[in-house]
């Protein structure tokens, strides 16, 4: 099988839960012996690494890519809201964009066009002009859920109203575009649900992120350490980290003195940086994220907003981490609160929960072997690219 996936920002190298997503599918298509070739978004928000060029990932894709100016600009942004247009997709929209792809369709065959979020739905016509593929949408998350959730807990009034539109916005972009396409792959069930009650009418289908990262069963592990690792640029991180420092760190911190908190992330804001917080350690970019999972103890997600599947919190079960995070954050993945994961909302529910781990060393390895044994069940990147290649076969049958 021949598939075209079209990437919303650079999947190679594989550096946050966006990539990690992208990446797997790439990996897992051509472990299974089909062909695949890859063109991908680049900015100055995600450029394309120098390792790239010359690599087994760019010989074995056929990796292109093509800049597009994502910055944030505010006349545009106010010209669509009163417009009534989503900003977020408009972005993306680039001539060149379009014409390398069509450069791309007209110079192979394709059977399936594999689209990675809907933010590349605006070149859908296009891809439908020069190829008779079947067009699958990726989703990672339900994009308007997010925006409508950060609206629900930001405190500013105007900007709170800013977040409504562009989760309103881009509802009835998404309402739009979902019955366009050929199928629509989910990351989550409920994410699935979510699309089907909103009348997507095409064949939807469940396709987690599959993990093949090793199984450690030998690391020591810092005593009486928290972490969180995520990129920093993803709005609903640096949300919940603020809100987890703010809220819940305050009565940890006296609670628990000999704790200590570490914040780890691409693009992490200056705030954070220069913040002086008596116990936490703000790392920035650690040079290889599994080691510095494997360096400490307890997984704190604290997120108040996202969607579809945190692929960190996937990474550190793996790697036998207790993982403390909220409904929201944990959403997606199939756990059982107090076996392999922890769930906690409110501060008090996280003090609570920080406390069982602290106190209970016993409570901390199985929780964390549980999570390990759960990945290697459920997660299998194997399993998981036999299924999406089913559903490619169902469509094109």
């Amino acid at each position: 099988m021949k598939i075209l996936q079209l990437c919303y920002k650079p999947p190679f190298p594989p550096v946050d839960g966006g990539t990690l997503a992208m990446n797997s599918i790439t990996r897992g298509l051509l472990s299974n012996g089909h062909k695949v070739k890859v063109l991908s978004v680049c900015s100055d928000k995600h450029r394309v690494s120098s390792s790239v060029a010359g690599s087994e990932y760019e010989r074995e894709t056929a990796f292109e890519s093509v800049y597009i100016d994502l910055s944030v600009k505010p006349i545009d942004a106010a010209i669509a809201m009163l417009c009534g247009e989503s900003y977020n997709i408009k972005r993306f929209i680039s001539k060149d964009f379009n014409n390398k792809l069509s450069e791309i369709l007209q110079a192979d065959e394709y059977d399936i066009v594999h689209v990675e979020s809907i933010f590349l739905a605006p070149y859908l016509p296009t891809i439908r002009k020069y190829s008779t593929a079947r067009v699958v949408l990726r989703t990672h998350n339900v994009e308007h859920r997010i925006w409508r959730q950060l609206a629900d807990t930001e405190k500013k009034k105007l900007k709170r109203h800013y977040l409504k539109h562009l989760a309103l916005a881009l509802r009835a972009y998404e309402l739009d575009q979902i019955n366009r396409f050929d199928g629509i792959a989910c990351i989550t069930d409920d994410d699935a649900e979510t699309f089907k009650r909103l009348g997507c009418r095409k064949p939807v289908t469940v396709i987690p992120f599959g993990i093949d990262t090793p199984i450690y069963d030998n690391f020591e592990a810092e005593e009486n350490t928290l972490f969180h690792i995520g990129s920093m640029d993803w709005q609903p991180n640096a949300d919940g980290i603020r809100w987890f420092l703010h809220d819940v760190w305050p009565a940890v911190h006296h609670d628990l003195p000999n704790l200590k908190l570490f914040l780890a992330g691409r693009k992490m804001p200056d705030d954070l940086l220069n913040a002086n917080i008596d116990g936490v350690n703000v790392v920035g970019e650690v040079p290889n994220a599994t080691d510095f999972m494997l360096s400490k103890q307890i997984n704190i997600v604290p997120l108040r907003a996202g969607g579809g599947m945190r692929i960190k919190i996937i990474e550190a079960m793996a790697l036998g981490k207790t993982v403390v995070t909220t409904n929201i954050g944990a959403s997606g993945i199939q756990y059982s609160d107090g076996e392999n994961l922890l769930i906690a909302n409110t501060p008090e529910e996280f003090m609570t929960q920080l406390k069982r781990c602290t106190l209970d060393k016993e409570l901390l390895r199985r929780i964390g072997d549980n999570a390990r044994a759960l990945v290697k069940k459920q997660y299998s990147n194997q399993a998981i690219t036999t299924c999406l290649t089913q559903f490619y076969d169902s469509l094109i049958q």
